[in-house]
């Protein structure tokens, strides 16, 4: 099993930029940029709850932010204008990260491999689509959430054996804690800018599980 966003490709990159455009274009008189986005941080986290992942719900979020820390309403104009910087984000090419190809064709000829991304179905299918790397996968899962229940019934789905099954990703949170506690063993690929509502520690690996951690995704060749 094998995570897509900051993973395979960038993404949060792109999240990071529009929110640093945000903020430099409130330009709020009080707070500092870092007070502003633990607000953005706080008014995300309670609006995935309402709305889920992608960016939709992350263009609320930011509308939301504006609407309570801004000092004049959030007309027409200022709206389109705060939407418009999650809305350059589905505009960007898809960029892979360093190995990404070559190390799927690698591991497709040798493995099973599921793609298991989490967020809004038709923005991911989409970035899945134009990836064009669906050919290297056994099946394509787009899920609500990464928790331990979910790996579970994955698992249960496709006939996976746990200690024999893998789940490649680069968020502690939603990609290798979540696996381990359902019983897989786990590989921690880091991202230096993985979201920050995704940061959290790194579970340990009960035996005869095991937790590989690696410095780039092409290091799975030296593995598997």
């Amino acid at each position: 099993m094998i995570d897509a966003d900051d993973t395979l490709w960038e993404n949060n990159i792109y999240f990071e930029h529009a929110i640093a455009n945000f903020i430099s274009f409130l330009e709020h008189k009080e707070l500092t940029p870092d007070e502003v986005r633990r607000v953005i941080n706080r008014v995300e986290h309670e609006n995935i709850k309402a709305h889920g992942y992608g960016i939709a719900s992350f263009a609320k979020a930011l509308v939301r932010t504006f609407e309570e820390l801004s000092v004049e309403p959030i007309t027409p104009a200022l709206h389109e204008t705060v939407h418009g910087f999650a809305k350059a984000i589905a505009e960007r090419p898809i960029e892979f990260i360093d190995g990404v190809e070559e190390t799927l064709k690698y591991l497709h000829e040798r493995h099973k491999l599921l793609l298991v991304t989490k967020g809004n179905h038709e923005e991911q299918t989409a970035k899945v689509q134009r990836s064009n790397l669906a050919r290297y996968f056994a099946a394509i899962e787009v899920v609500p959430e990464k928790d331990a229940r979910t790996y579970l019934q994955l698992g249960e789905k496709y006939g996976l054996e746990h200690l024999r099954t893998w789940m490649v990703g680069n968020s502690p949170k939603s990609d290798i804690n979540p696996a381990l506690e359902a019983g897989f063993n786990a590989v921690f690929v880091p991202h230096a800018n993985t979201w920050q509502l995704e940061h959290c520690g790194l579970a340990s690996a009960n035996p005869p599980q095991v937790l590989l951690t690696l410095q780039g995704f092409s290091e799975l060749q030296e593995h598997f």
